[in-house]
Parts: structure tokens; C-alpha cells; sequence
């Protein structure tokens, strides 16, 4: 009876730090991401999944699971590159039932601005700090013949030489002509590639607090178009050219 014991506290002991060591490479290496929209096409598609490196920008709250408020800031404090694909989170408050609720939510957008730049959309092109940012066209673009749209694609040079593929339906379109935005201190705008059909700092998400940056996308390990007609055939279903790739500028 004691070996019995022994063995199934063997058991559970072996999975407490089976768990412990994945969750600490989880919080201080590399999490695994999945992407579930378009807003990113065409750099990354529905059923793409990645590894964020959480080095990157240092260490706040939200690079632990359950955002444990345990601190403020970022340790060592450390921000993102102009033109780097990011995951941060997206806290918003209501109130259900006389109780306050907080909700945490993983996007993931291209920073655009950096503290202390002006960011403007006017007909459907980028303007930073005042200057147009140059684009040329780069042929055409279809998700999937499922969806039936095709997007203009454009690869777009950022002020510090970065490229990167984005897409257009149109240049008047909702998020096309805005205000100018003042980026603050501390913290970013965020913009999706997919730029007319993206939730990001033009919209609901606003300017992104340093603190809330939960790492950069890196690396590519899996993809699957998960709309195909024959997604459950292995060759089919699986995205081969995408996996192992780099993500990043």
C-alpha cells in the first residue's frame, strides 16, 4: 500500500513541475499565440499560430498569467521598434449587476507610433509626424475564394526603413480620413496591416500603455486554414510555407 502511495505522489508531483516549468516558460520566454481575424493580412492569416517573445520589451504585469498586479512598469523597461508586430492587452471596465468587471483582451497590431508622434489618416494614406509615408503597389490580394473580396496590397516603408505589406478596399472608407493623434508618453499606436478592417488605436483600442505590451511576434510554428473545404486532410489543411517562418521586420 505505501508503494501505491509513493506512486501516485510520484504521479502528481512529476505534473506540479511539469506545469510549473511551463508556465514559467511561458511567462519569461516565448507564448504561443493564435491568430483568429483577418486584421493583420496579408503578414498573418486566420489559423496562423506563433511564439511572442516576452524578453522583448522586459517584464510587467501582463507578461504572467491572470495579470497579478504585483508591480508597475516594465522591468527593465524596454519598448518596441517602429514597425514591430506586437501583442499587448486591451483593458476595459464595466459595470454588470452593481460589480465592477475587468475584462483582458490579446490583440495584435503593427506599432505604427512611438511616444511623442503625430499620426493622422487622410485618404486612405499614413501620415507620421506630419510626413506622407510612402507605398507602392503590390499586385492583389484574396483571403480565400470563400470570402469573395479581393484587397488592394501595397508595401509600405516606414520612417526607419522598415517594409511591410498592407491592404486596402478603398481610400474613403470609415477608418481613411481621422483627427490627428498626439501619441503620449509611455505609450504606442497600433495599427492592423489589414487597414480598412482592423480594431485598432484609430478605433475602440486607443493608445496603447507601455505597460500593457506583452511581447513581439517572432516566429511562425504552425499554420492551418481552418475554411478550407478539406482542412481535416493533413496536406491540405496545413499551410507548409508559412511554418518556421519569422515574423518580424
Amino acid at each position: 500500500m505505501s508503494k501505491k502511495k509513493d506512486g501516485i505522489w510520484d504521479y502528481f508531483r512529476a505534473i506540479f513541475w511539469a506545469l510549473l516549468l511551463a508556465g514559467t516558460f511561458r511567462s519569461l520566454a516565448y507564448e504561443p499565440f493564435s491568430i483568429p481575424s483577418g486584421s493583420m493580412q496579408p503578414t498573418l492569416l486566420i489559423g496562423d499560430h506563433l511564439f511572442v517573445s516576452k524578453w522583448t520589451y522586459g517584464y510587467s504585469k501582463h507578461s504572467f498569467p491572470f495579470s497579478p498586479n504585483i508591480y508597475s512598469g516594465r522591468i527593465p523597461e524596454s519598448g518596441p521598434d517602429r514597425g514591430d508586430v506586437a501583442v499587448f492587452k486591451v483593458i476595459k471596465e464595466a459595470w454588470r449587476g452593481g460589480q465592477k468587471s475587468t475584462t483582458r483582451t490579446d490583440y495584435i497590431k503593427r506599432v505604427v507610433g512611438l511616444p511623442g508622434d503625430t499620426i493622422q489618416m487622410k485618404i486612405g494614406r499614413l501620415y507620421i509626424n506630419g510626413v506622407k509615408v510612402p507605398r507602392r503597389s503590390d499586385g492583389e490580394f484574396t483571403p480565400s475564394q470563400r470570402e469573395g473580396i479581393t484587397y488592394r496590397q501595397f508595401i509600405e516603408t516606414l520612417p526607419n526603413g522598415v517594409e511591410h505589406k498592407i491592404l486596402e478596399l478603398g481610400d474613403n472608407l470609415r477608418f481613411d480620413n481621422t483627427p490627428i493623434y498626439k501619441v503620449p508618453p509611455g505609450h504606442y499606436f497600433m495599427m492592423g496591416d489589414n487597414r480598412d478592417n482592423s480594431n485598432d488605436s484609430r478605433a475602440d483600442v486607443s493608445f496603447v500603455p507601455a505597460e500593457n505590451l506583452v511581447g513581439r511576434a517572432d516566429i511562425m510554428f504552425l499554420s492551418i486554414d481552418w475554411r478550407s473545404e478539406n482542412w481535416m486532410d493533413f496536406d491540405a489543411g496545413i499551410r507548409w510555407e508559412r511554418m518556421l517562418t519569422t515574423i518580424g521586420p
